[in-house]
């Protein structure tokens, strides 16, 4: 094939992130000759930086709804395969403490780098051959798969895509992974950013720069999808576990509007009708809820400063309406520099569910981010990671 010569696997994984440690650990258990190569010098990058540098590595609600993915069943064979209980007892077996922050999302006690260490440790274990600072100038299947890359030719019998997808490019995230699919003849579900902040349209500008820095506990709700977190006013638009959560849920970002509850736990119409009596304005019976910028901010509509008692039942339901519905209109994200995820990816109409491998090209398995699967923020990612690389590990 090459006239030089070619140092042959039966696996190779390419991209050392979550789904790829874990995928030639497993395929190392088997025994399997594995090469994991990584184009960037940093093995599992995005653990380390993930948490806070504790990595939120799992979430222990995890399961099928709380994925995006334009077929919402796929995670459920890979999920049963290795769980977040699984990737739990693997940490408790191996001494590395952990706890639970809200909603059940699972952080180290210690440092992200327990967890690569750990990775590190199994590949050692399983004889894995590591590559770093290695590219791929070319990608051909004949017998086998045959690469090109600046440590040599390499072939392999199974290769695995672990790629990643295009967030955070800052630390080595690219379309490889989508060139490959693309090269094979797979679909492709059209990427965009996720978990990402929101922009606002210029005109609201002013009054977002306003709040920025403010954080509210609110409930946030795009067409029949909401989330109940905090969101923080920022001088852009808006970010937060909650805003994060919904952007990945806007197929698209320009032109669209979010609608927030800012007060989701007190009926502002209710009492403000049990209080009618009272001389407090709107603007001062808020403060008693809100943070006084935030109510502030309703400073410029007249009926906010005018006595309860003397607003009509009509005007209170349209100030409640403004505080449990305060529209925001959206022009666009911060993009992938700020995205901690790729929605979209490699459909998962082209993989098996059980293996991750391509129903049109054999050995050719796809995992992690790469593919058109989407978790929820607080450690559902990483567990996608840890259950499509098991999965792809146990076949490749």
């Amino acid at each position: 094939m090459y006239s030089e010569d070619i140092t042959h696997y039966d696996v190779i994984v390419i991209g050392a992130g979550a789904a790829g440690l874990m995928a030639c650990i497993e395929s190392g258990k088997r025994q399997r000759k594995t090469l994991l190569i990584e184009h960037t010098n940093k093995i599992g990058e995005k653990i380390r930086i993930s948490g806070g540098g504790r990595c939120n590595f799992t979430n222990i609600n995890a399961s099928s709804a709380h994925y995006l993915s334009q077929n919402p069943h796929f995670i459920k064979s890979a999920l049963a395969g290795f769980s977040q209980y699984d990737f739990i007892k693997l940490l408790e077996t191996h001494q590395i403490e952990y706890h639970e922050k809200t909603l059940g999302q699972l952080f180290c006690n210690g440092s992200a780098k327990q967890i690569i260490h750990l990775l590190l440790e199994f590949c050692k274990k399983y004889q894995i051959d590591i590559k770093t600072n290695c590219s791929i100038s070319n990608l051909i299947k004949t017998d086998k798969f045959y690469l090109t890359t600046n440590h040599g030719h390499l072939s392999c019998q199974s290769l695995v895509i672990a790629s990643g997808g295009l967030s955070i490019p800052q630390i080595g995230a690219s379309d490889f992974g989508y060139k490959i699919a693309q090269q094979f003849g797979l679909a492709l579900i059209e990427p965009r950013p996720g978990l990402v902040p929101l922009l606002v349209p210029e005109e609201s500008l002013e009054s977002f720069m306003a709040l920025s820095g403010v954080s509210n506990p609110s409930l946030v709700t795009y067409k029949e999808t909401t989330f109940m977190e905090n969101i923080l006013f920022t001088h852009r638009g808006l970010s937060g576990p909650a805003i994060l959560q919904i952007s990945s849920y806007l197929e698209e970002f320009n032109e669209k509007s979010i609608t927030i509850n800012l007060l989701p736990h007190f009926n502002l119409y209710k009492n403000f009708i049990k209080d009618k009596k009272t001389k407090q304005t709107p603007l001062n019976y808020l403060k008693a809820q809100l943070t006084n910028r935030l109510v502030d901010s309703f400073a410029a509509h007249p009926d906010f400063n005018k006595s309860i008692t003397d607003l009509s039942h009509e005007k209170l339901i349209k100030i409640a309406d403004r505080v449990h519905r305060f529209q925001v209109m959206i022009k666009g994200s911060e993009g992938y520099r700020k995205a901690e995820v790729t929605v979209g990816g490699i459909d998962t109409h082209e993989l098996s569910s059980k293996t991750m491998e391509s129903k049109k090209v054999p050995n050719l398995f796809f995992i992690g981010e790469v593919v058109d699967v989407t978790g929820w923020l607080g450690g559902y990612n990483f567990q996608w990671a840890w259950s499509s690389g098991f999965a792809a590990g146990n076949y490749c």
